[in-house]
């Protein structure tokens, strides 16, 4: 990996990259030997398409949850689980770093963090510091070793000057601006598709040099594995966000999906009432982003949550993919990201019932008449 230093074998064999049976793929990294810095195994996967990208205009995002090695500092030294992405260009003669590199999630030595970093321009140094690149250091990831995460990246192209976006578990916590290096060493290394990979790696310049030591130690645990739930991609065509069909959305009952006294507060219940015609109830169904907008903010699901029984509300729209929505052809509203369906608990038609999210089942609860 371009001189990382990392001491480990990828291999192609299923101890290494394998199916747990639960939906999830999984990476391991395991150890042989009684040398702390040999023996060590793992995998690396990468998309066979080289497509994800944002044209001139338009927006696109990738986001993957997943568990990070459940491993502590002392145990856990060494360990380099990565998410990232690499230009198309490298696949048809492109160099490193100047066809680009977007870190989505990188954490070392089991510390309960996350990295996002963009490499570009030339090695070593260039105006993107290499081989450090443009980074937010180390931002806590607390539980992300023992729970599943999300971890997003946004490049919009649609603003000026473009951006590129970090988001954790729905939140932006780091950003690059297009501004911040010259045209030329942006344009190389952003504006063109991306394909996607995932590694385990063991040891290296990262994970020794914030150590301070060399790694993996004689204490670092054999089988630690980073588990992947999804990865996904969603683009906003250029334009994509403008406004498309607005009006009321009827449920069960023939009751309106409502923003809870017309509040524009994050976090505001949204629920069935009784149709009124306020602005409360007028939603806006943006087909560019698949966003659906009421008192200009967006349909949410709370905290990023898939499971059955999450609560949606009103949220700021950010682009990630607790946002999305899908009008299926029997009436529903699926979210991709959780795989589950706008519902209305119970079937309950009373004013004030709050709207979750639930597994698609065709019941009258989750049909819902779209403007």
């Amino acid at each position: 990996m371009f001189g990382t230093g990392e001491i480990e074998t990828m291999t192609n064999s299923t101890g290494n990259v394998f199916r747990d049976g639960a939906g999830h793929l999984v990476i391991r990294a395991l150890h042989s030997g009684s040398n702390p810095t040999g023996g060590w195994t793992s995998g690396r996967i990468e998309t066979q398409s080289s497509s994800f990208g944002a044209p001139p205009g338009g927006i696109v995002m990738m986001q993957s949850s997943l568990q990070q090695p459940n491993l502590g500092t002392s145990n856990g030294l060494g360990y380099w689980p990565a998410f990232w992405m690499l230009g198309a260009p490298l696949r048809s003669g492109g160099s490193w770093p100047s066809v680009g590199e977007v870190d989505i999630l990188e954490d070392v030595n089991s510390q309960s963090a996350v990295y996002g970093t963009m490499h570009c321009g030339v090695a070593p140094g260039g105006p993107c510091n290499e081989f450090n690149g443009i980074g937010s250091g180390a931002r806590a990831c607390g539980g992300c070793q023992t729970g599943f995460h999300t971890y997003a990246v946004q490049i919009d192209r649609s603003i000026s000057p473009e951006q590129i976006r970090w988001y954790l578990d729905g939140g932006n916590y780091f950003t690059i601006s297009a501004n911040q290096v010259d045209a030329t060493t942006w344009a190389n290394a952003v504006d063109h598709p991306f394909f996607i990979l995932y590694d385990l790696a063991m040891g290296g310049g990262f994970p020794n040099g914030v150590s301070g030591q060399t790694t993996p130690t004689s204490a670092t645990a054999s089988g630690g594995q980073m588990t992947m739930d999804y990865v996904a991609v969603y683009n906003r065509a250029p334009g994509g966000g403008g406004a498309g069909r607005t009006g009321q959305i009827t449920g069960n009952g023939g009751k309106c999906v409502d923003v809870a006294a017309a509040s524009t507060a994050d976090g505001t219940h949204v629920r069935l009432f009784g149709c009124n015609g306020t602005n409360a109830q007028q939603w806006t169904w943006n087909t560019g982003d698949s966003t659906v907008r009421a008192l200009g903010k967006c349909l949410d699901v709370t905290s990023g949550g898939t499971a059955n029984g999450t609560r949606v509300q009103l949220w700021t729209c950010n682009g990630t993919g607790a946002q999305v929505w899908q009008s299926r052809s029997d009436g529903s509203l699926l979210n991709p990201q959780s795989g589950r369906c706008l519902d209305d608990p119970g079937s309950n038609t009373a004013d004030g019932t709050q709207l979750q999210i639930w597994d698609c089942n065709g019941t009258a609860a989750q049909v819902w008449h779209m403007p």
